[in-house]
């Protein structure tokens, strides 16, 4: 249910409906938008609708929330969300390029390729610290070394850094380093890591998972709300089917729908959506076209030598060429592929040494 308050209605009337709620049991979810206030309220409806809240000062009206997804519907928030992640927005105007290589696999890797796609014109640095992988034995990732290293690249080339975390028990290590934690396409109904993300105040890339319904995948968004951490970013990244072409199915129908029912941004990945460096600039363009927040891809020096995930990963001169072509499909979309200044590198609990 949501409670929507009067237009210009004091915060003392505010905070007098949210302590009404709260003390019913109800969750309160405060949304303040430009012209109204509303109150999502988390609890039994039945409740609600006999404590006479439309009596109280400064209620305009009741509305129910049709929506399984309660915090992450447009019914909740009309006004669409816009994530800050180390001080670049995620959704607005702009379209966001999030590049780097599917796993951190050495020092003068993830250097060399945070340096290439920084003068191609990437707004954040993504590489991989803990990879799950099909088989246990390929590579799994540097872990804390690999976020060190991460750590150190942001704190060089200004890019404010997106890595995965993969357990509840990883994610305060992970939030020490990451400017954003992404919940991987396997994870995308692992709850207990999706409310631990959620209490870490951190903002959280969330994959769909590989054979999730759009529904599926903002009631996994609810998860991360539901613990008071707004900052959530959808990330369309290919579902099975039984297409065998394509590593995934790039399912571009997604980005408006998503958009059509949450509020919350929207991004895609097409290296992992379609598996092959050769479509991943096509499909970029499409996602940006559809009406996508932004992008995520993987880019690597030299692919022929990737610990993981090179045949679907860009050289940087691939990049740079793909960067042009997306600032034209955006400015045609009445879009901006603008760079974006971060506002600083996050905290992290180990000063790097400079060279």
């Amino acid at each position: 249910m949501i409670v929507v308050m009067r237009s210009g209605v004091d915060r003392e009337a505010v905070r007098a409906v949210v302590a009404r709620l709260e003390a019913l049991g109800f969750a309160a979810h405060l949304s303040e938008g430009k012209e109204r206030t509303v109150i999502g309220a988390i609890g039994d409806r039945s409740v609600l609708e006999a404590a006479s809240l439309e009596a109280m000062p400064g209620v305009e009206r009741l509305v129910p929330i049709r929506q399984p997804f309660k915090l992450a519907s447009r019914e909740f928030q009309r006004e669409s969300t816009v994530v800050k992640v180390g001080g670049v927005p995620v959704g607005g105007d702009g379209v966001v390029v999030i590049a780097g290589p599917c796993a951190v696999e050495s020092r003068e890797q993830l250097m060399a390729t945070a340096a290439a796609v920084k003068a191609g014109g990437a707004h954040m640095l993504r590489g991989g610290a803990f990879k799950p992988r099909s088989s246990p034995y390929t590579f799994q990732g540097m872990e804390e070394e690999g976020l060190r290293i991460l750590a150190e690249a942001r704190e060089r080339f200004g890019l404010p850094i997106v890595t995965e975390v993969m357990s509840p028990e990883a994610v305060e290590l992970v939030a020490e380093y990451a400017d954003c934690l992404q919940i991987g396409t396997r994870n995308m109904q692992n709850f207990q890591l999706l409310r631990e993300a959620g209490r870490s105040r951190r903002p959280v890339l969330l994959k769909r998972g590989m054979a999730a319904t759009v529904q599926e995948w903002l009631m996994a968004a609810e998860y991360v709300l539901s613990e008071g951490n707004r900052q959530v970013i959808l990330c369309e990244r290919g579902i099975r089917t039984f297409e065998t072409s394509t590593r995934n199915t790039l399912d571009l129908n997604a980005v408006p729908v998503a958009k059509e029912l949450s509020h919350l941004p929207v991004i895609v990945d097409p290296s992992h959506g379609t598996g092959r460096a050769a479509l991943v600039t096509p499909l970029s363009r499409a996602a940006v076209a559809a009406g996508a927040d932004g992008l995520i891809l993987e880019v690597h020096p030299n692919p022929a030598e990737a610990l993981s995930d090179g045949v679907q990963s860009l050289t940087p001169p691939d990049f740079e060429r793909l960067m042009v072509q997306l600032a034209r499909v955006a400015e045609a979309v009445g879009r901006q592929m603008e760079p974006v200044a971060p506002a600083g590198p996050a905290q992290v609990r180990v000063r790097v040494e400079a060279d």
